[in-house]
């Protein structure tokens, strides 16, 4: 990552999707020996969702599932399995069977985690079989408790220059982009914060709430009501501009942090194997939700767009977003072993 003029450089996630018909041929995962049976599903099936109840990935899994469910005849279970910035919930379905009954519903997680940390036990493209990009966000919001005494960027980092390693921020643990939005401002600015790594973005900001940690970048979801509230004070967003919601916060390049442009989106997999059919179908399951009014409302009202992108572009976009994160973490010098 290069720095001029004292800024971070940094593309971490493409800006523009590959436009209807323009798909390139997606590197797909093996077909399983047994087809889908017709009668599929037959039986409840399990969303896992790799982090703690109460965040961004929670509220669109319970969506989903509500709606897939009745579309189904079948009943989803949500499965929260937090840990290790969603590496423990992204094992488990890439050690499940391909069958249509275990499906992760991640964030960019999925391909960052394994890029940031190279203890994780899977393979972000080889070991899954992906179905779509169910939504993407307008970025991350840098909040922090009330009682740091800093009203914008530049303050912040000025109280982090004069108290070196002392301030704390949380994040969703090594590889989220709760954790890769706080590093890429440290690394920009040169200051020293501490990380406290939590399953999830749910018990971050609740700790950040009670005065345990002193600030965090927080998906939009989560934390739209806290900074209306004023429970806690919002600083900048990720993204390269403004939230139509938050218009009166800056983003982060306002902030004199040139290019810095960092977004988040959800996807929709399924273990390594699982047949063309399952796939199909699934995709379409999600198409007709994502195109549903109320869904469509229920995502705006929290700062979410509805993609539903298709398999093969999702695959391919998948496959890149997976490099670019190897790229960064190299560059900014975060990819380490634990």
């Amino acid at each position: 990552m290069e720095r001029q003029n004292g800024s971070l450089q940094v593309r971490c996630v493409a800006q523009a999707l590959m436009a209807c018909g323009v798909l390139m041929a997606a590197q797909v995962t093996p077909v399983a020996a047994q087809a889908l049976p017709k009668n599929y599903p037959v039986k409840s099936i399990r969303m896992v969702v790799p982090f703690a109840a109460g965040g961004p990935v929670d509220l669109v899994g319970r969506l989903l599932m509500q709606k897939m469910s009745v579309s189904m005849g079948q009943p989803i279970v949500l499965d929260n399995r937090g840990g290790g910035g969603a590496a423990l919930g992204a094992d488990l379905v890439a050690k499940s069977p391909p069958d249509g009954y275990t499906w992760l519903l991640n964030t960019g997680s999925q391909t960052s985690t394994p890029a940031f940390n190279e203890n994780v036990p899977f393979d972000a493209i080889r070991d899954f079989t992906p179905v779509t990009m169910v939504a993407r966000n307008f970025g991350q919001v840098l909040i922090i408790h009330p009682s740091i005494p800093a009203k914008n960027v530049k303050e912040l980092i000025t109280l982090a220059r004069a108290r070196p390693g002392k301030l704390n921020y949380a994040s969703a643990g090594i590889g989220n982009i709760t954790y890769i939005a706080a590093e890429m401002m440290k690394v920009a600015a040169g200051v020293q914060i501490l990380d406290i790594q939590y399953k999830g973005t749910g018990p971050a900001t609740s700790d950040l709430l009670g005065g345990h940690v002193d600030l965090c970048f927080a998906p939009t979801q989560t934390s739209l009501q806290l900074i209306q509230s004023g429970r806690v004070r919002a600083l900048a967003m990720t993204a390269a501009t403004r939230w139509k919601m938050l218009p009166e916060v800056p983003t982060m390049q306002e902030a004199g942090f040139k290019d810095y442009d960092l977004v988040g989106w959800f996807g929709l997999w399924l273990p390594a194997g699982a047949p063309p059919e399952l796939v199909a179908r699934l995709y379409s399951e999600s198409m007709r939700v994502l195109a549903d009014t109320e869904i469509k409302k229920r995502f705006d009202d929290v700062g979410l767009e509805a993609v539903g992108m298709p398999t093969e572009a999702f695959a391919r976009y998948a496959e890149k977003d997976a490099a670019e994160m190897r790229e960064l973490a190299r560059k900014i010098g975060l990819a380490r072993k634990n």
